[in-house]
Parts: structure tokens; C-alpha cells; sequence
């Protein structure tokens, strides 16, 4: 299993995001809501690989892809991606708790990370 704030690589493919930065949208998500200028702003600074894999985290964690096809969510999040990700995410009202389930499929724990914020 990964530890905290490590990135997860499995042999099922690598989370290139890391899990602080998941763990604040997950904090963010939860104090202020889905679509709440505070995370749509944090959002926002992330690079577009960040971004990516922050979309394929949460179908993962939604059961629209398994842990182990996180390289498909991820092609998939880059090629279908039709309007900006904080757009899209903050569209979401189940976006903390899919983030933590996938997080959890791919063997992340996120709670140290968590009680540290």
C-alpha cells in the first residue's frame, strides 16, 4: 500500500497528483461545496496532468472505471474532457466521497494527510 501523500503505483498505473493536493479538494468539497469559488480556484492552479488525473481518481472512485484501468480513465478524462475541469468537477455533488473511494481502490490511504489539514 501506498503511503500518505506518496503517488499510488500498483503495476495498475500511476496517480500522477498528489494525494495532499486530492485530500484538499476533498476538504474543500466538504466545507464549501462541489461548485464553491474556494475549490474552483484551488482547482484551477493545477497543471493539466493534475487536472487529468483528478478526473480519473473520481470516475474510479464512482465505479466508471476500475483501479486497474486508471491509464484508460485517464485517456479517456484527457480526450473527453469538453469543458474546464474545475467546471466540470464542481458539477459534482458526490465529488469528496468518490475521490476517497478511489483513492481507497488504489490502495491510498489519505487519512494522515487528512488529520494533518
Amino acid at each position: 500500500m501506498a503511503r500518505s501523500g506518496q503517488k499510488a503505483d500498483q503495476g495498475m498505473g500511476m496517480l500522477e497528483i498528489s494525494t495532499a493536493k486530492v485530500a484538499r479538494v476533498i476538504m474543500l468539497s466538504r466545507e464549501y461545496g462541489p461548485g464553491s469559488r474556494q475549490l474552483i480556484d484551488y482547482i484551477s492552479g493545477f497543471n493539466d496532468d493534475e487536472k487529468v488525473n483528478l478526473v480519473a481518481l473520481m470516475w474510479v472512485g464512482r465505479d466508471s472505471f476500475e483501479a486497474k484501468d486508471l491509464e484508460d480513465a485517464k485517456n479517456a478524462a484527457l480526450s473527453e474532457a469538453t469543458a474546464p475541469t474545475e467546471q466540470y468537477i464542481s458539477g459534482i455533488p458526490s465529488l469528496a466521497e468518490h475521490l476517497e473511494n478511489g483513492l481507497d481502490a488504489l490502495g491510498v490511504d489519505v487519512s494522515d494527510v487528512e488529520d494533518r489539514m
